[in-house]
C-alpha cells in the first residue's frame, strides 16, 4: 500500500520547522506496513508540475497532509489539487486546526474524503485496511466524513496511554540536510497532554488534561538520532516539560549517564522552575529556556485561567539571570479586556524583567475557550482569513481598543527592534561587531539566503556546468550570487560553511560540475565515521 503526505508550505518569517506531526503519522504507517512517501514542499519549490509526478510516481492509495491554523488554507489546496491528479486515492488530513473545524472543511472542500480528529497514530492504523471500503469508515473511531450528503462523527477515539509503543518519527522521509542548511532546531515531545486549561490554547483539548510520558530510553534514541544526523540544538516541546520536577532530573541524569554532549532548549513555566533545577539542566547542556507571560495586568492574566502570577514571573526571570541561562518571556496582546492602558502595564512589566521579550497578537484558533465561548468575554473576532492567524494580524479587538491600536503598538516594537538590527549591521560592516552582534547577523543572512535556495530549489535546478580551473565552491558562489542578490561575500561565507558541514556535494563527470544535496543515508554514515575515528 502506497501512502502520499505533504508537508504544506510554512511561512519563513515563523521559521520553518520540521513537521514532527506529519512525521509521526507516516511512521505509524510504516509501522504498519504502508509504503510512505512524503512530498515536503516546507523546504522545497512548490510547482503543480512536481506535485503531479510525485503522485504518479508513488500510485498512493490515500494522500494525506497535517497543518496548522496557519498553513491549513495551503493544506487543503494541495489536496483538492492531488484529487485531480489522483480521483481514487482518498484524501486525509489532520491537525489541531481541521480537528476542531472539521464541518467547514468537509463543506468547503468535496475533494477531502476524511478528517483525522486529535492523535493520529491509532486512528490511521486502524484505517488503512479500510480504505477502500466507505462502508466500514464508521467503525473507525476519531473521524469525520461525509456519507449521503451528511457529516458523520465517528466516536472520540482514546488517547494512547504507552507512547513508546510507536516508532521514532519518521525524519527518514524528510530532505534533512535541507533543515540543517537552515540551522533551525529539531523540536522532540518527551510526554503528551496539559493539565491546564487556559483560555487560548487548545493544547488540553489535542491531546488530553493528563500528562502522558514516553520513557527516558525512548527519548534519547530519539536524541541521538537526530545528533546522527547534525542537529545542532534540539528543542523540547512538551508543554509542560518542567512540571515534573522528578523527570527532568532523571532525564539530565540519564543524559550524564549516556555520555551525550548536546544543547537543548525548552518551554518552560514561570511556576514550575527554580534555582537548582536550571543549574541541573543546564548541566546537561539546556541553554535556553522559555516561557509565556502573556500580560501584565493581573486582571487579564486571571481571566486567562493560566494560573501564574505577576510575581512567579519576576522571581522565575531572576532565577534565569542569576544562572546566566538565556531566556525568553513571550505576551499575548488584544487578550479579553484589552485597552490601551493594560498594553502599558504589559509593556512597563516586560521591560522591568530584564530578560528578552517577544509580544504576539491574540490569534483565537479553532478549539480554543476564548473563540468558541466568545460571547462571554470582552472581544470581537474580525476575520476568519486562517492565513492572518500568525499572530502578527490583528483580526481581533475589544470594547476599549482597535485593531488598529493593536499593530500599531507593536510596530513601534518592531521600528525599534530594526533600529537595533541596523546598528548591528553598522557594527557589523564596520569590523566593529561584537560575538553577540556578528552571530545574529550572520544567522540572519543564512536564513535569507538558504530559504531563497530551498524555496526556488536552486541546488536542483543547476544544469551541469563545464569546468575547467575554476574551483567548485567559486562557480556555486557565483551562480547564487546572480539568482538570490545576496552579497558576494556573505555568500561565500555561508556556501563554505554548508559544505564544509557536507549538507551539500557535487561530482565531476566528463569535464562537467553538478551540485546536490547530501542524502540522509550519507549524513548517517558520516556520522559513524566520526564516532569509528
Amino acid at each position: 500500500m502506497n501512502i502520499l503526505f505533504i508537508a504544506p508550505p510554512y511561512p519563513f518569517e515563523e521559521i520553518p520547522a520540521i513537521p514532527l506531526g506529519l512525521c509521526y503519522a507516516a511512521a505509524a504507517c510504516e509501522m504498519a506496513g504502508a509504503t510512505v512517501t512524503v512530498l515536503d514542499l516546507i523546504v522545497t519549490e512548490y510547482t503543480s508540475a512536481k506535485l503531479k509526478q510525485t503522485i504518479d510516481d508513488c500510485s498512493p492509495v490515500m494522500i494525506g497532509a497535517t497543518s496548522v491554523t496557519l498553513n491549513v488554507n495551503r493544506a487543503t489546496s494541495l489536496l483538492k489539487e492531488a484529487k485531480q491528479y489522483c480521483p481514487s486515492a482518498v484524501t486525509v488530513i489532520g491537525g489541531p486546526h481541521v480537528t476542531f473545524d472539521y464541518t467547514s472543511i468537509l463543506n468547503t472542500f468535496p475533494e477531502i474524503d476524511i478528517v483525522v480528529l486529535g492523535e493520529g497514530e491509532v486512528t490511521l492504523q486502524s484505517l488503512l485496511p479500510v480504505l477502500q471500503d466507505r462502508n466500514s469508515w464508521e467503525c473507525i473511531e476519531g473521524i469525520a466524513f461525509r456519507k449521503e450528503g451528511n457529516i458523520i462523527v465517528t466516536p472520540k477515539r482514546p488517547f494512547i496511554e504507552n507512547l513508546d509503543s510507536f516508532p521514532l518519527p519518521a525524519r527518514h522521509l524528510l530532505p534533512i540536510s535541507k533543515y540543517l542548511a537552515l540551522g533551525v532546531p529539531a523540536n522532540i515531545i518527551t510526554s503528551r497532554g496539559c493539565p491546564n486549561n487556559c483560555i487560548f490554547c487548545v493544547g488540553r483539548r489535542m491531546v488530553g488534561y493528563k500528562v502522558r510520558y514516553r520513557s527516558i530510553a525512548n527519548v534519547l534514541d530519539e536524541v541521538e538520532q537526530l545528533l546522527a544526523y547534525g542537529f545542532p540544538l534540539i528543542n523540547i516541546a512538551d508543554d509542560l516539560f518542567t512540571s515534573n520536577r522528578k523527570r527532568v532530573i532523571s532525564f539530565c541524569n540519564a543524559i550524564h549517564a549516556k555520555g551525550l554532549k548536546f544543547i537543548w532548549s525548552a518551554f518552560t513555566r514561570v511556576n514550575t522552575i527554580d534555582e537548582s533545577l536550571l543549574e541541573i539542566m543546564k548541566a546537561a547542556g539546556c541553554i535556553a529556556v522559555s516561557f509565556g507571560v502573556e500580560s501584565g495586568n493581573p486582571e487579564i492574566l486571571e481571566s486567562l485561567q493560566k494560573n501564574i502570577t505577576l510575581n512567579q514571573a519576576r522571581e522565575a526571570a531572576a532565577i534565569c539571570k542569576k544562572v546566566q541561562m538565556s531566556v525568553i518571556a513571550s505576551f499575548i496582546i488584544g487578550l479579553p479586556g484589552e485597552s490601551p492602558e493594560t498594553l502599558q502595564e504589559t509593556k512597563a512589566f516586560a521591560e522591568s524583567l530584564g530578560v528578552r521579550f517577544g509580544y504576539h497578537i491574540l490569534a483565537p484558533f479553532p478549539g480554543t475557550t476564548v473563540r468558541e465561548n466568545i460571547e462571554s468575554y470582552d472581544l470581537q473576532i474580525l476575520s476568519n482569513d486562517w492565513d492572518k492567524y500568525d499572530a502578527n494580524h490583528a483580526i481581533v479587538q475589544t470594547s476599549k481598543i482597535r485593531p488598529d491600536e493593536l499593530e500599531a503598538f507593536t510596530k513601534t516594537v518592531d521600528d525599534v527592534i530594526q533600529e537595533i538590527i541596523k546598528e548591528y549591521k553598522e557594527h557589523y560592516q564596520n569590523g566593529l561587531a561584537t560575538l553577540e552582534e556578528r552571530s545574529f547577523i550572520e544567522y540572519q543572512d543564512r536564513m535569507k539566503l538558504i530559504f531563497q535556495i530551498l524555496s526556488n530549489d536552486l541546488i536542483e535546478h543547476i544544469l551541469p556546468i563545464q569546468i575547467h580551473d575554476q574551483k567548485p565552491e567559486e562557480i556555486l558562489i557565483s551562480y547564487l550570487v546572480e539568482k538570490t542578490g545576496m552579497t558576494p561575500q556573505a555568500t561565500q561565507r555561508i556556501v563554505h560553511i554548508i559544505c564544509e558541514s557536507g549538507l551539500l556535494g557535487y561530482t565531476i563527470q566528463d569535464g562537467f560540475l553538478q551540485w546536490f544535496w547530501t542524502s540522509n543515508d550519507h549524513l548517517l554514515n558520516r556520522s559513524k565515521k566520526t564516532l569509528a575515528a
